[in-house]
Parts: structure tokens; C-alpha cells; sequence
């Protein structure tokens, strides 16, 4: 009888064993659960009282006024600038905004920029909460995601998702190609356009715009980077004045091999992924394959970096721009002209 007991003795061991390793994992789920709901709780509440509803008034056929809808934004500065999309506001005649306490503002249009779907709201309410913004250049795919916005109405509402891909290009309703694009399989819908993408702190990093119709999950939103600078000028200028040279890019990282061959100052550049017929890139000798390094003498580490320096202030004015072609660092002259209807 002593070894029957002992080997039954042996397997109730193992099975208590066994069934110790499977609690402490079925706690370390929820605890890793839990983890990620109070991600999502504390940053919805640190974001949702910036969230704004959007309702916007067209004039129709024979000054008929007639709602067009609705969209989301959120509040950026204490004193009442609020960011939301271009294709929300544009062409309105009457904007009016909705806090979430439920009053209601008129809204002043401050600029409205279709290349980058971003528009600049003003509206006078008291005791308003800015969102922080955050560095979209620290995103990173696989990243935990929230938006926010008001999708057919529904106030605030939350959903979560990851960073699906970085550096994406979407074009515009004017044609212009919006450079990198954060790519989000959190879902949106009609009604969230303005609103924020925002990281497990709550912070900022992309304004809420489109999802591809039929497909499920794919969303995008442009990068805060991007709509930090559009923001600043069209509060600034009430629009943006663009250079224009003629390609289209995505930034990539440089080999460690490279940057140290040519001392260079930046670790990542503008890949050219195509040039424009008859544009000034062309004509300048830009090919495919090109990798930007800097403009006029400033660094471009990436796309937003070379839109900021295509300003008015160039155009026409024959300017360095340093590229790799290769392993070799070559520096041509090019002249920006004033931003066509389309190109970048």
C-alpha cells in the first residue's frame, strides 16, 4: 500500500501544483486587464472635457439655411481655440459649438486649410480645459490608442485601438497629399472627424479624419505634429502660404554607416518616392530613390520639417538642397514656386 499512496500522493501534488500556476495566471490577466481599462478611463476622463460637438449651417438653393451636419473638435487653448478638420467647417456659413457640459457657443472660423484638412476655431466660454499636446515623431506602431469624438451625435464617445501604421499619405479634398498620416484600428465614424487620437495619458497625438469604406478597421488621423504648425499659422496668417516643389516623400531612418560617412547632423531624411512632371523637382534633377536631407541650408529630418520651410518666403528663389543619392551626398539648386492646385 506504501507506493499506491505515495505515487497518489505525487499526482495530487502536481495537480495542486497545476492548478496554483493557472490562478496566478488568471491574476496576472486581470491585473493586466485591469491595467489597460484604467489606461483608457483615466485618459478619456483627462480628455473629455476638451471634446467638442461641432454643428455647422450651408447656405442652400436660394439662401435657404440648411443643417450639413455634424463633427467633433477639441479645445486646444485656455481662451478658446479649437482644432477640428477643414471638411467639417468648410464653406459654412454659421458654426456653432457644444461643450460638454451642454452650453452653446457660436463659433468664430479662424482659418480653414483644405491641404491638411485642419481648421482653427474660436469660441468665447469661460472656465475652459485644453488638451496637452503630444509629440506624434514619439509614436510608435502597437501603441495603445483612444479617440474621442461625437460619431452621429453620441456625445464623448470612447473607443480603443492600436497604432496600426505610421507615415501614411492620404489625399486631400484640394488634392494635396497629406505626409504622414497615423494609421488607427480604433473605430470611427461620420461624426468624428476633428476629433483626438489620443496615448494612454491622454495625450494629443493626431486629429481624428477618415476611415476607409467598406474595410473594417482602417482609420486614420493626421499627426499633432502636423496640426501644431498648421494651427500656429492659420491663427497667425488666417491661412497657409505654401512653397511648392514637386514630390512625393515618407521619412526613413538613415544607416548608422551613412550618417557617420557624412557627419550628418540628422539621423532620419526624406525618401522621394516620385517627382512630379514639369515641377520644379524635376527640373532641378530630384529622382525617385532620393533621400532629402536639408533645404535651404536647415535640416529636414522628415516630412513636416520640409513643409515648414516651403513658405512663401522662397518661391522663386533658387535655393540648396542636400540629398543622398546612394552613398553619395550631392547638393542641387531648386526653386520653389507658389503651391498649385495640387502637389506637395
Amino acid at each position: 500500500m506504501k507506493p499506491i499512496f505515495r505515487r497518489l500522493s505525487s499526482v495530487e501534488g502536481a495537480n495542486s501544483r497545476r492548478a496554483s500556476v493557472e490562478q496566478e495566471n488568471q491574476e496576472d490577466v486581470q491585473d493586466l486587464m485591469d491595467a489597460y481599462s484604467q489606461a483608457v478611463v483615466s485618459a478619456a476622463a483627462t480628455v473629455s472635457p476638451s471634446i467638442v460637438n461641432i454643428d455647422v449651417r450651408r447656405t442652400g438653393p436660394q439662401g435657404a439655411k440648411v443643417m450639413q451636419g455634424s463633427g467633433s473638435g477639441f479645445i486646444f487653448t485656455p481662451d478658446g481655440f479649437v482644432l477640428t478638420n477643414s471638411h467639417v467647417v468648410h464653406g459654412a456659413s454659421a458654426v456653432e459649438v457644444m461643450l460638454t457640459d451642454g452650453g452653446h457657443y457660436p463659433a468664430e472660423l479662424i482659418g480653414d486649410d483644405p491641404d491638411t484638412d485642419l481648421a482653427v476655431l474660436r469660441i468665447a466660454a469661460p472656465s475652459l480645459v485644453p488638451v496637452s499636446m503630444g509629440d506624434s515623431l514619439k509614436a510608435r506602431v502597437g501603441q495603445l490608442v483612444i479617440a474621442i469624438g461625437n460619431p452621429y451625435g453620441f456625445q464623448c464617445t470612447v473607443t480603443t485601438g492600436v497604432i496600426s501604421a505610421l507615415g501614411r499619405s492620404l489625399r486631400s479634398t484640394s488634392g494635396r497629399l497629406i505626409d504622414d498620416i497615423i494609421q488607427t484600428d480604433a473605430a470611427l465614424n461620420p461624426g468624428n472627424s476633428g476629433g483626438p487620437l489620443v496615448t494612454s495619458r491622454g495625450d494629443v497625438i493626431g486629429v481624428n479624419t477618415a476611415v476607409i469604406l467598406p474595410g473594417q478597421g482602417i482609420c486614420f488621423a493626421i499627426a499633432i505634429n502636423t496640426a501644431k504648425f498648421v494651427a500656429s499659422r492659420l491663427i497667425r496668417d488666417g491661412k497657409i502660404r505654401r512653397g511648392y516643389i514637386g514630390v512625393a516623400g515618407q521619412n526613413i531612418s538613415l544607416p548608422r554607416r551613412v550618417i557617420r560617412l557624412h557627419k550628418l547632423s540628422v539621423e532620419t531624411g526624406i525618401l522621394v518616392i516620385s517627382v512630379e512632371p514639369n515641377s520644379p523637382a524635376q527640373r532641378a534633377g530630384l529622382q525617385p530613390g532620393d533621400v532629402i536631407l536639408s533645404y535651404d541650408n536647415q535640416s529636414t529630418s522628415g516630412i513636416d520639417d520640409l513643409h515648414k520651410l516651403l513658405t512663401e518666403a522662397l518661391v522663386g528663389i533658387a535655393s540648396p538642397l542636400e540629398v543622398l543619392r546612394g552613398h553619395e551626398k550631392r547638393t542641387i539648386q531648386i526653386a520653389a514656386e507658389e503651391y498649385p492646385a495640387r502637389g506637395t
